[in-house]
């Protein structure tokens, strides 16, 4: 199975090769995608396949053996979602994994990684006018001032716990502009495969053309979680922030909390056990997404879904977060007891490294390639399975996940107080 998945990946990674070549090891793969619109209520018939051609399937997918759990239907309503294992990259269950749906906040993981590793968590920046200009109206904030100097840790603070968006202007400011920022943040999602995400706006923001999906959002947070600063972000639940200079001079700090209420909880709904992050988000045409990452025993599990159905019975603001929650239980309960339908591919350097053929990184992974009817009849060329060996950081080595109960870490912050957001 390894040597045909590598098969595959150098055939769709070098698209000048023969034709005949093509058509010899992928004889069931069609190329041309049609990307779905952010703003479509039903799944495009064909999407990406990256990961395994199950996963370009419209519909849900999963291959349950004898004595598997049932998926809980009647608990989901989200247009999107994936349970993947976070160590061995294989995903146990998919629905509509690659469809290019608007992200809102989540999209923030990305901006994450392709940033935190930039600035020493010390560094001082003292905010401009002109670096929280252009943010969308009714947009999350954390409450950065202008001529106001905030260590990068504070604005990584706010980017995480509030999804603030002057916190993410911030550091698009001090990273030499919204133009530079956005090319990065592409340049990261096509190194890891991300190939459904198109950034315009790095906080998230709806703008025409920014899509991400189930698929991507979970590779993408698998690929952050490698980083101990994101994975230290990603599990506060509060911390203190820097606010405005008293009449001596001394400076204030409030209490910024986790708009993540699957960590902190909410009216009638729990934190969910062994929950460690990582991003929540909403706009208008997004509506709700989250990406969440929880642990019991030894078992890690990455949850994503994208936009519940608002009108469903008794949905709300904590929608997304029953749906994951039902997801995570599902996947801990099934985990031995299902096949992969696919996997979270590595990213593009270790690929070619397993390859032994490096290329120059610019062509496609096969974003632009789709499953067709006749690939659904036939069965395509088979499920990618994890990705395993020494050629992958593995997670959980050190820590990855802190199995723990509620309440998470101790605050980290000293005062009272909490910051208000419009939107997650």
């Amino acid at each position: 199975m390894r040597q045909i998945l590598h098969t595959v990946y150098r055939v769709v990674t070098r698209p000048s090769r023969p034709a005949a070549v093509a058509a010899a090891a992928l004889p069931l793969l069609l190329v041309g995608a049609v990307p779905a619109q952010a703003d479509e209520a039903v799944p495009p018939a064909e999407m990406s396949i990256v990961g395994g051609e199950r996963l370009g399937q419209p519909g849900t997918q999963i291959a349950p053996r004898k004595g598997a759990p049932s998926l809980p239907k009647k608990k989901l309503s989200a247009r999107a979602w994936v349970v993947a294992d976070a160590e061995s990259g294989e995903i146990l269950a998919a629905h509509n994994a690659h469809w290019r749906l608007a992200p809102a906040s989540t999209l923030k993981m990305l901006f994450a990684d392709t940033l935190l590793p930039k600035f020493d968590k010390k560094t001082k920046y003292t905010v401009r006018q002109e670096d929280l200009a252009g943010m969308g109206a009714g947009s999350s904030a954390v409450g950065v001032k202008e001529d106001h100097p905030y260590e990068v840790d504070d604005f990584w603070n706010g980017v995480f716990l509030a999804s603030g968006n002057d916190a993410v202007h911030s550091l698009v400011a001090m990273n030499g502009g919204m133009a530079k920022t956005v090319r990065e943040m592409n340049e990261r999602a096509h190194e890891l495969g991300a190939e459904d995400t198109h950034v315009v706006s790095p906080d998230g923001y709806d703008a025409k053309g920014q899509t991400s999906s189930a698929y991507d959002l979970t590779l993408i947070a698998r690929a952050a979680m490698q980083n101990p600063d994101f994975r230290d972000y990603a599990a506060t639940v509060r911390a203190k922030f820097p606010g405005e200079y008293g009449k001596k001079g001394k400076r204030e700090h409030f209490v910024v909390e986790t708009t993540n209420r699957l960590m902190r909880g909410d009216y009638g709904l729990d934190p969910y056990e062994g929950l460690a992050g990582i991003k929540n988000g909403y706009t208008t045409n997004a509506g709700y997404t989250f990406t969440g990452i929880a642990q019991r025993g030894d078992r890690k599990l990455l949850v994503t879904v994208m936009n519940p159905d608002k009108e469903k019975k008794g949905a709300d603001r904590n929608e997304v977060y029953r749906e994951t929650a039902a997801l995570l239980d599902w996947g801990f309960e099934a985990a031995e007891k299902v096949d992969a339908v696919g996997e979270l591919v590595p990213p593009r350097a270790e690929r070619e490294k397993q390859d032994g053929e490096p290329g120059d990184g610019k062509e496609p992974l096969n974003g632009e390639q789709v499953a067709t009817d006749a690939d659904r009849a036939s069965g395509g060329v088979g499920v990618a399975i994890g990705v395993t060996g020494a050629s992958l950081v593995v997670l959980g080595l050190t820590g990855y996940v802190v199995h723990r109960r509620w309440p998470l870490q101790p605050d980290r912050s000293a005062s009272t107080g909490q910051a208000t957001s419009l939107r997650d």
